[in-house]
């Protein structure tokens, strides 16, 4: 078991330049930390033993950047990327911060805003392949409404598949090999964002032309804020095989999104998470979409990067330690009832399993004698998780 907990490449801990980056600004206050540039923010992934760097694309280059503005900075950010061993494994773009999106972008009213997004997607595709994402996230924050009677949400739907189905054309024109993940919110800053749950999207990216390049990116954060069980989702996503990435972070339900450090809040989902996601051999990046408290300096965002990388390998030994011992798992052999006969007679629909199942007969009573104990099991995974067993 390990002792120090320290990240190494092999971990795929990622951050996004607005995470480490963020100035700790919110909607009451002005920020409390200095800009860092991007090449800064990779030097300090690089130290800490981070894997690598996402970003919006004006998170690395300004909107409204000079040609050779947009020059200098790659400069610095190619060469502290070689300097640190850092890579770039997810892209995305900004499509919620300009003005010209107040009302969304994809599925704006405006057949103008909807044609700029396609066209900034499109340059922001090609900044993150050329630095090697492999990776493109869209994440629909102004995709949505206040006042439904301003959109029907049907014309949504349908401009933002038009949107995907025309930028998996273009990832294929361009032989980026690109696979998209969809990362779903329920609200803020809209009133209410298309979309709200990663199941939504499960749902409509098999109506895309291209759903083998698409899946999906859930946070924590996210579907916590609504009340959701974010390991449901990560299940639910990883059984049909679209769990193209994740963000982690932490979230008290019922509030607004508050990107708390990996693990701060909600131990035992947290637990969950890690287990599932180690369970099932995930093999992409593990991204921290979270921020520092606002009361943090420099010092403080550099110990809540190394924090959130911590609890992972924590709480990834911890679920080794589940998964080892004897009295949990022989508690869940003794919870489970295995039938061969019947379990096919379940599995694939035939006239004579019909038959079979409806002649079968089934002594209620009996079955329910059987104990399920999932409050003894359930303190010992709590007894795992505090550290006492």
């Amino acid at each position: 078991m390990a002792a120090s907990y320290q990240p190494s490449k092999s971990d795929k801990f990622t951050f996004g330049l607005w995470t480490i980056g963020n100035p700790g600004r919110d909607p009451f206050g002005e920020p409390v930390r200095p800009p860092l540039k991007p090449h800064e923010i990779v030097k300090i992934v690089g130290e800490l033993g981070g894997y690598g760097v996402n970003f919006h694309d004006n998170d690395l280059i300004p909107i409204d950047a000079s040609a050779s503005e947009r020059d200098s900075i790659l400069r610095d950010f190619k060469k502290a990327l070689d300097d640190h061993g850092v890579c770039v494994p997810m892209a995305t773009t900004n499509l919620f911060s300009d003005p010209i999106f107040r009302d969304g972008a994809f599925t704006s009213n405006d057949a103008r805003v909807r044609a700029y997004a396609l066209q900034k997607t499109m340059n922001a595709m090609d900044l993150g392949a050329s630095l090697g994402a492999k990776t493109y996230v869209f994440w629909g924050g102004r995709e949505g409404t206040e006042v439904d009677a301003s959109k029907d949400p049907r014309d949504g739907i349908k401009h933002f598949r038009d949107a995907l189905n025309f930028l998996c054309e273009y990832s294929n024109d361009q032989g980026y090999g690109l696979r998209f993940a969809l990362e779903a919110k329920p609200n803020e800053p809209r009133g209410d964002i298309y979309f709200a749950t990663t199941g939504n999207y499960l749902g409509f990216i098999e109506t895309l032309d291209h759903p083998e390049m698409v899946g999906v990116n859930p946070e924590v954060a996210h579907e916590t804020m609504a009340g959701l069980n974010f390991f449901h989702a990560v299940g639910q996503a990883l059984e049909a095989g679209k769990l193209f990435h994740i963000d982690l972070n932490d979230q008290r339900p019922g509030r607004y999104d508050q990107d708390f450090r990996f693990g701060s809040e909600s131990f035992k989902i947290c637990f969950f998470l890690v287990k599932l996601l180690e369970d099932s051999g995930y093999e992409g990046p593990r991204h921290f979409d979270a921020h520092a408290y606002r009361t943090e300096d420099l010092e403080g965002v550099k110990a809540f990067a190394a924090g959130c990388m911590r609890t992972y390998l924590i709480l990834k030994e911890k679920a080794e330690r589940w998964n080892a011992d004897k009295e949990i798992q022989d508690l869940l052999a003794a919870i489970k009832r295995e039938d061969p006969e019947l379990e096919s007679l379940c599995r694939g629909y035939s006239a004579e399993k019909a038959k079979a199942l409806k002649a079968r007969a089934f002594d209620r009573k009996e079955i329910c004698r059987h104990p399920l104990q999932y409050e003894r099991l359930d303190q010992l995974t709590c007894e795992v998780i505090y550290g006492v067993r």
